[in-house]
């Protein structure tokens, strides 16, 4: 269902003199749905919180217990990766409390993407022209565009050649010029190419060496949100927006059919994610249908991880405002 509660869009909704506080209202559109909550918390001995597992999902669930009249310091949080039987059951075990400092994340990311469109969209419009927006992300993706856009322009493109043998003596294969008298050589223009095109011809062809190796590749780590449109696109033409609402089907859940049962079950971990970490269950589960289907010798457990970017302290923490 989304959000609830957000800030108004017939005004700023920040309070620039107060810290910058944002004014929440409930969102139109929304009231059939936090009429039906506010009921079934009601009747409810004990209410979870089970929105998504990042900061807008935490947020989310920040407002749902301002709306529910949940305290926000109860174990009353709970968060999964993949929508299944375990994974939920699992979950139930472990509540906590929302995570106050994911939900600062998300409420100054919110923040600064009314800021920026509120304040800097009008002067586009009078300055520019009417209906352009300006934004946190879009309007520095902009810039790099451009940037970028500009040194394409700037580029002044040479000429180059390259010359290819095909031989096709017992075994075929393309052998591709890349040095003469032990440099490396390079053709600028058709006339340099056609002089070497007729030493070469007027010499023999001799193979030296033939070595054959064999490769082995790893398989590919899990898909983050981004290598996963990347590959939907790449390989069936499928935009971002069909991508990421097929995988959301599969995220929330299909029926499953089986001989003797029927029911609904989450084919795939959270979608919206950087992270390539298999879960344990996860791990066990195609293991044990590597091994009885292939055979052990096709399994090999694998373990990946996020490479850790390194950055540099500008300040001691002691010097910080606030937390972070």
């Amino acid at each position: 269902m989304g959000h609830v509660r957000d800030l108004p869009k017939s005004k700023l909704g920040i309070d620039i003199e107060q810290d910058f506080e944002p004014q929440y209202i409930n969102i139109r559109g929304k009231g059939d749905v936090i009429k039906m909550l506010k009921k079934e918390a009601k009747d409810a001995n004990k209410v979870f919180l089970a929105t998504d597992p990042d900061r807008e999902g935490e947020a989310i669930s920040w407002h749902l217990a301002y709306i529910l009249g949940i305290d926000k310091d109860s174990q009353c949080r709970i968060e999964f990766n993949e929508i299944t039987k375990d994974a939920v059951k699992e979950a139930i075990k472990k509540p906590r409390a929302i995570n106050l400092k994911l939900v600062d994340a998300q409420q100054a990311r919110r923040v600064l993407d009314r800021l920026v469109g509120y304040e800097i969209s009008p002067l586009l419009w009078r300055k520019i022209r009417r209906g352009l927006s300006a934004g946190r992300v879009q309007s520095a993706a902009l810039k790099i565009i451009c940037d970028r856009e500009n040194e394409i322009k700037a580029f002044v493109p040479e000429e180059y050649w390259t010359i290819t043998a095909m031989f096709r003596k017992d075994k075929p294969f393309t052998a591709k010029l890349m040095q003469a008298d032990g440099k490396k050589i390079e053709i600028p223009n058709e006339t340099e190419a056609n002089r070497i095109l007729t030493e070469v011809r007027a010499g023999k062809f001799i193979t030296g060496k033939v070595t054959e190796n064999e490769r082995r590749r790893n398989p590919l780590p899990p898909f983050t949100t981004s290598s996963l449109q990347q590959e939907a696109s790449n390989r069936i033409n499928f935009n971002t927006r069909k991508t990421m609402m097929i995988a959301q089907q599969l995220y929330e859940g299909v029926d499953i059919k089986t001989d003797t049962v029927r029911s609904t079950a989450g084919l795939i971990t959270y979608i919206r994610t950087d992270s390539v970490r298999i879960s344990e269950e996860a791990k066990d589960a195609a293991a044990a249908f590597i091994t009885a289907h292939y055979g052990p010798e096709y399994h090999r457990r694998n373990t990946y991880s996020n490479k850790i970017k390194k950055c540099r302290t500008l300040m001691k923490r002691s010097d910080l405002p606030g937390s972070i």
